[in-house]
């Protein structure tokens, strides 16, 4: 049956993109050789029975690629052990979309990428696999994914869509179809330009967060509250961006520094120091976090050894189930080697294994609170009541200065 769009790789940015579509009113198809389920995906089990049932539809067969008039991949580009960015998955899915690709398609990388890949890494396959002319026989553009989970204010339809086509057919064909879906279509000069944008935007988050970490180990140190200190900052009305510090940075969106060009085998001679540096504060944020849960038992009488440690909130951001990148993996690795007891408590999470090994998790938050030695707030997510959790904790760290001022140790 022949498809509006099909959306290849129905990972973090394949379902959002499959379900504003189809509410769009496309008929969508979702390929994923290994599609995600409802505990592992961007959307809760409801939506994607709601998403089913107006019509989106999955499968496993490659053919089916052959019967679309727009393909949007959106493989997952995890960091390889080098820190570079590893390309396989969309080396993968234009292969399998190049062996049944026909003439006039409109072909989209959204996965996030260096500048260059759509160009030179995916182009070549796409028209290799199908003998076809990318910009004559069909059209390739790049328009970066933006999506930020739990964003209960920028939603698909009106974050603007960043569009870079390799002929400007090629970007009029990708505005068409982001058109429908979003209320403003930005125009990149080139699939280059929309790659780097994406870049940008990714290195910006990361860098200021690296920032607001530094301070806050400053800060500490010399006896400064920070969180007020940010309170302050925030209210001039130029200049300033307010951005938090907290024990690690997660998400999808990793830094990417273009001197890891792996698949190129080249290094461009400007590397992006800001990027490495950045990178090197908020990857010792958790070490840091356990630092100061150290000291604080220590100051209260008590071993981190044998300790009873709560961590509250084990998600990489507020309010929804992602664990990407997640810092509390690794606090609570360092806390068992420490000797420390460890449990969890999440709304969002009812199942965690760190290393290979269960974390029990509380039933009862306020009874674990007042058990636990020590309360580690990790993630502030809006179900849980901070003011009554300080009350019952016999001592609490917080790390994203979310409690109420004078109720909580903070980072």
């Amino acid at each position: 049956m022949p498809a509006d769009l099909a959306v290849i790789g129905l990972g973090h940015l394949g379902l959002p993109l499959a379900q504003a579509a189809t509410t769009a009113g496309f008929t969508t198809l979702g390929y994923d050789p290994a599609p995600p389920t409802a505990t592992d995906g961007p959307l809760s089990a409801t939506e994607l029975r709601r998403l089913l049932s107006a019509g989106f539809r999955t499968t496993t067969d490659p053919t089916a690629l052959g019967r679309v008039r727009t393909a949007v991949i959106c493989a997952p580009t995890p960091l390889g052990q080098d820190r570079s960015l590893d390309l396989t998955a969309v080396a993968d899915a234009a292969r399998t979309l190049a062996a049944h690709l026909r003439p006039h398609t409109t072909v989209i990388l959204e996965s996030t990428a260096y500048p260059g890949t759509t160009e030179e890494f995916l182009r070549p396959l796409l028209e290799d696999g199908s003998g076809l002319t990318a910009g004559r026989d069909f059209h390739l553009a790049c328009s970066p994914a933006r999506h930020d989970p739990g964003n209960r204010t920028h939603r698909y339809a009106n974050t603007p869509k960043v569009i870079g086509g390799l002929t400007p057919a090629c970007t009029e064909a990708a505005a068409a179809f982001y058109g429908r879906l979003t209320d403003k279509v930005v125009r990149a000069r080139g699939p280059r330009e929309a790659e780097t944008a994406k870049l940008l935007e990714t290195n910006y988050r990361h860098i200021n967060i690296a920032l607001m970490n530094e301070m806050a180990v400053f800060c500490h140190d010399i006896g400064v509250d920070l969180w007020d200190v940010i309170r302050c900052a925030e209210t001039k009305p130029f200049g300033f961006q307010s951005f938090r510090p907290g024990p690690g940075v997660g998400g999808h969106a990793a830094p990417i520094d273009p001197n890891h060009l792996a698949y190129k085998g080249r290094s461009p001679e400007h590397p992006l120091r800001m990027v490495e540096w950045a990178q090197e504060v908020n990857d010792r944020m958790p070490h840091y976090v356990i630092q100061r849960c150290a000291t604080l038992l220590n100051e209260h009488g008590k071993s981190a050894r044998g300790a009873r440690v709560l961590l509250l909130g084990v998600t990489y951001k507020p309010d929804v189930g992602d664990q990407a990148g997640s810092p509390a993996w690794e606090i609570a690795a360092r806390l068992r080697e420490l000797g420390a007891h460890v449990t969890y408590h999440d709304p969002y999470v009812p199942r965690w294994t760190v290393l290979d090994r269960p974390v029990p998790r509380a039933d009862s938050l306020y009874e674990a609170a007042a058990a636990a030695d020590l309360t580690l707030l990790l993630q502030a997510h809006r179900t849980y009541d901070l003011q009554g959790l300080s009350v019952k904790a016999q001592l609490l760290l917080d790390t994203r200065g979310a409690t109420p001022t004078g109720s909580a140790h903070r980072l």
